[in-house]
């Protein structure tokens, strides 16, 4: 009868550790950015890939 009692009492206390594990929990809000300052190494200034920089369109050529 120990026995049972020591196994009813562990599955019991598995049983309610897992639905408590279920439970939604509120997550604190993400923090607001700060405006007019660009975030430290976001800038993309050098991030082109080495030989595909932008370059300036070609001469406009016209026929007449």
């Amino acid at each position: 009868m120990l026995k049972l009692s020591i196994t009813a009492a562990a599955s019991l206390a598995m049983l309610s550790a897992a639905v408590a594990a279920d439970l939604p929990r509120s997550q604190p809000p993400p923090p607001q950015p700060v405006l007019g300052k660009a975030p430290i190494g976001k800038f993309p200034v050098g991030k082109t890939p080495i030989g595909k920089a932008p370059t300036a369109p070609g001469p406009i050529i016209t026929k007449g």
